[in-house]
């Protein structure tokens, strides 16, 4: 440990180092009392590029995680952790050796196989321009080609979820519903993508709102936008329109865009297959 709620947290990848950070980041947030310090080492596929890390976990000693798959770094990097008297793991080994027993085939040892350019690499792509492109409300008359549309009041993070879901290839639109403004007849008419309505607590809403304006220094003339009882009436008309049309609605005022994200995916699952049956 470095100092109290602190220690060092050393990730040696051969590739980008996506899944060593998300895996890693994913155990720490068990630790309410302790945060990491970072130390990400992308790319090393060298001695040359290990001896550098090397020595800043020497440097600052901690646990080290790592995703290589060249035996030679796998066996310095370990060893020197080992003289160090650091815990050292591979994130990528349990997983691989148990798809091997079941498999009964050996890995093809490609670093960084997960980035191929592959068709699901472009269908996310894809879903991202998509996404983007129809942000907002924008460009409302393309709704039909989506798989997912979001609604909801503002701030309930349709954005950030809509993007979130396009990384995962699903082309996503999202529409702002504004008090006053009725919601455009095309996407009432949608048949095609899933709509699903986005919700939180009238609070919330009104917290976000508040901290919002606060960030950008700014000043609405008109109080409705953070008045609870406007608020209130907002979420209400929300669930009343999803209601109406029969869309699902998330409540999303506890979930983090990931698990707002899941639920998503979850429903969009469960519609495509009642559409095979």
């Amino acid at each position: 440990m470095t100092e109290p709620g602190y220690f060092h947290l050393h990730l040696v990848s051969d590739s980008t180092g996506e899944t060593l950070i998300t895996v890693a980041r994913a155990a720490a947030a068990q630790y309410a009392n302790v945060s990491p310090v970072e130390h990400l080492y992308p790319m090393v596929r060298s001695k040359k590029q290990l001896d550098l890390a090397v020595a800043e976990i020497t440097e600052a000693p901690g646990l080290v995680l790592y995703t290589l798959l060249e035996e030679d770094l796998i066996q310095i990097l370990e060893d020197k952790c080992r003289e160090l008297g650091l815990p050292c793991m591979s994130v990528l080994g349990p997983i691989l050796r148990v798809f091997q027993s079941y498999l009964g085939a050996e890995t093809t040892h490609r670093v960084g196989a997960q980035h191929v350019l592959n068709a699901e690499y472009f269908q996310r792509i894809e879903a991202l321009n998509y996404t983007m492109f129809h942000d907002d409300g924008q460009h409302v008359e393309g709704l039909g080609e989506a798989d997912v549309v979001l609604i909801g009041v503002s701030r309930t993070s349709k954005t950030p979820t809509s993007i979130y879901l396009a990384n995962r290839g699903v082309k996503t639109g999202n529409v702002p519903l504004v008090p006053g403004v009725p919601l455009a007849p095309q996407v009432e008419a949608l048949t095609r993508p899933l709509v699903i309505g986005l919700f939180a607590s009238p609070e919330r809403i009104v917290q976000i709102r508040e901290n919002r304006l606060l960030g950008l220094n700014a000043h609405r003339d008109d109080d409705q936008y953070i008045d609870k009882s406007a608020v209130a009436e907002e979420v209400a008309y929300s669930r009343r329109l999803c209601a109406k049309h029969n869309w699902p609605s998330i409540d999303v005022t506890r979930r983090s865009i990931e698990e707002t994200a899941a639920a998503v995916m979850k429903l969009l699952a469960e519609r495509r297959r009642h559409l095979v049956r």
